[in-house]
């Protein structure tokens, strides 16, 4: 038996730096060097974009995602290159932000 994919996701036009599933709520979230996280269905669908608001982007013009963690609550754990934490909700609502200087992995 060959596998095959379940579904093709698209919508980035960079490579993928980070991705999370959230199986319990059929989610796929993905970030890319030079653009927004996505948040797609198990099937393929887009259903949302997560941007950050240009206010919390600083200096450069675009935030590059590390990663991603999703919860089976519906939050959507972002840690950027510059040290900034976001959290939205499946919705596609930001809901809290953080600064840090630490080093996460």
């Amino acid at each position: 038996d060959f596998a095959t994919p379940r579904a093709v996701l698209t919508g980035h036009d960079y490579e993928i730096t980070c991705a999370a599933i959230c199986a319990e709520l059929g989610l796929v979230i993905s970030g890319s060097k030079e653009g927004p996280c996505l948040i797609h269905s198990m099937n393929g669908d887009l259903l949302r974009t997560l941007e950050v608001p240009e206010r919390l982007q600083g200096p450069e013009s675009c935030l590059r995602p590390k990663l991603i963690q999703a919860s089976r609550e519906g939050h959507c754990v972002i840690y950027y290159e510059n040290g900034l934490f976001c959290v939205f909700s499946v919705n596609g609502r930001l809901q809290a932000t953080m600064e840090t200087d630490d080093k996460i992995r």
